[in-house]
């Protein structure tokens, strides 16, 4: 092994401290008994959540750490891979000491959540020591982007040749089909093209998880983090696609009956099926033990679905609904929800929903377009009574909470590949853009905006993989699958905003890419649980555990 590979460990091992007497004073304050204590948690909410974001960025480390090995079991550890890892564990080690930015005016310092003496300790530790020192410095930075600039990019090998080719095979498409057009879609807010959605299908992006005994690939979480990145690498949308499909076909996988996926699950998987997810409702957000949308049985045993959603996106040209209803009007909370499997007509431009008893009107975005949003209004919505899923009611919190790990995962993905837009944009600019006579990379704040911006990418990148992996071997996973959204999201952002700052006014202006990658960045944080829900769950995980 390297000798920087070996610093690292001993880096990261003095990081596993650091954060296990940071849980040992943060789980003080809110399970003194072992067992959280929600209004201790809500009180303490500022730090355990800094809590959270220490834990993920020393998970992320290691995750680092391990791509680091890999590359170079495969011979691939060279001078850029290795910059990256100094880069990653100099600045990542120094904002754990002094600040860790939870948002762009919330940051987490060690004291927040009872971890200064922890603190002081990683600080004396020589390896974290020597990354501190020389591992985010002018010089490394500096050496990075030259590397870029000559054409060198990280290490990306999966271990895996079917994964490997996966990624060509993506990367190939979404550089010839959709990153040429996606910009002129974007500003002509248009849907995905029909046919675009049939090519996609044909490559089977939509059963990428489901078994092949349902016409899916059967490839698992990790071959969806690597299709989703990559399409989303060309145009979020595109890689947004296949999320209610992931969504839809766990749920049915899962929790159906033998019927509902033997109807369901080969539909979806070849894309004759496109299906919607239809959860949050306008006053209630996350909290789902609020949720009113009500479901009541009728006489001849089918159900009418009455109430209103929101932030429903592909709501028009899906045609399939999972409809989270409470059906026990009885039972408050998580307990009287049910989850319907609702068949609805696609809609078209000129009739965006026309079955009886739903209706629909478009929410303007700035961004994430290609599928668009609605607000849903149900008034006795007619639902046949196989499609209750399961066959079993109050049922639905349960089975949707079982998703929320893939579809965050796959979330996480496309947050990288829209990081790895921002960054892509920003470097070719610099390189092209010329003031005071050379070329704008060359002057250090830009070529550090660009440093940070692919290190932070290929760290998010690897906490994602991670996570799918996790997922992939059957465990639980909403921790991981927590940290991998969170630190993904916050990278999406940040890069996207260095670009635009790279880009200067142009990066303002509408017929530039990067105005469209601002925009489509910032709802990362915020769908699938956004960063606050993300950190409420990883603390509660952590600090709950024995």
């Amino acid at each position: 092994m390297s000798g920087l590979l070996k610093r690292a460990d001993g880096a990261v091992a003095a990081l596993r401290a650091f954060l296990a007497s940071a849980r040992t004073s943060a789980a003080g304050a809110v399970a003194p008994t072992g067992q959280v204590d929600p209004a201790r948690l809500d009180a303490a909410q500022r730090g355990v959540h800094a809590f959270a974001w220490a834990a993920t960025t020393v998970e992320a480390l290691a995750q680092l750490t391990d791509w680091g090995r890999r590359a170079q079991a495969a011979g691939a550890f060279g001078e850029g891979e290795q910059l990256v890892l100094r880069i990653a564990f100099g600045e990542y080690l120094a904002q754990l000491l002094g600040g860790l930015p939870m948002s762009q005016n919330e940051l987490a310092r060690p004291w927040d959540y009872g971890a200064e003496n922890g603190a002081a300790t990683l600080a004396r530790d020589p390896a974290a020591g020597w990354f501190i020192a020389n591992g985010n410095t002018l010089g490394t930075r500096k050496a990075l982007v030259e590397k870029l600039v000559a054409g060198w990019r990280p290490y990306e090998g999966l271990g895996d040749e079917t994964l490997d080719a996966v990624r060509s095979q993506f990367r190939r498409f979404a550089d010839e089909r959709v990153a040429p057009f996606a910009h002129g879609w974007h500003l002509r807010d248009e849907l995905i093209p029909d046919a675009l959605v049939a090519e996609m299908a044909e490559l089977g992006v939509f059963g990428v998880t489901i078994d092949p005994e349902y016409g899916g690939l059967g490839l698992g979480k990790l071959a969806m983090c690597v299709v989703s990145e990559e399409l989303s690498r060309a145009w979020i949308a595109a890689g947004s696609l296949g999320t209610r499909s992931e969504i839809a076909g766990e749920l049915i996988g899962a929790a159906g009956t033998p019927h509902q996926r033997q109807r369901w699950l080969p539909k979806i998987a070849s894309g004759e099926v496109l299906p919607t997810a239809v959860f949050t409702e306008p006053d209630t957000g996350s909290d789902l033990a609020s949720l009113r949308t009500r479901a009541t049985k009728a006489a001849d045993g089918s159900w009418r679905i009455t109430g209103a959603k929101t932030w429903i996106t592909h709501a028009s040209r899906s045609d399939l609904m999972t409809v989270l209803v409470r059906t026990d009007p009885d039972t408050p909370g998580h307990g009287g929800l049910s989850m319907m499997l609702a068949e609805k007509t696609r809609g078209t431009p000129a009739d965006p929903f026309p079955d009886a008893g739903l209706t629909g009107s478009e929410i303007e975005v700035l961004g994430y377009r290609g599928m668009k949003e609605y607000v849903l209004a149900f008034e006795d919505f007619a639902v046949p009574p196989e499609g209750l899923l399961g066959q079993g009611e109050g049922q639905g919190f349960k089975q949707l909470m079982r998703t929320f790990e893939a579809a965050r995962i796959q979330t996480a993905a496309r947050a990288v590949g829209v990081a790895w837009k921002a960054f892509d944009l920003g470097l070719r600019y610099a390189m092209e853009r010329r003031q005071f006579g050379r070329p704008i990379v060359e002057f250090p704040r830009v070529s550090d905006k660009l440093a940070l911006a692919l290190v932070e990418t290929v760290v998010a990148r690897e906490l994602s993989y991670f996570a799918a992996r996790t997922k992939d071997t059957g465990d639980r996973c909403d921790i991981e699958a927590g940290m991998a959204k969170l630190l993904a999201a916050r990278v999406a952002w940040s890069n996207a905003d260095a670009g635009v700052q790279v880009h200067g006014g142009n990066g303002y202006a509408l017929e530039f890419e990067m105005s469209r990658v601002l925009c489509d960045a910032r709802i990362l944080n915020i769908f699938e649980g956004a960063a606050e829900i993300q950190a409420q769950v990883i603390a509660r995980g952590l600090l709950g555990r024995s």
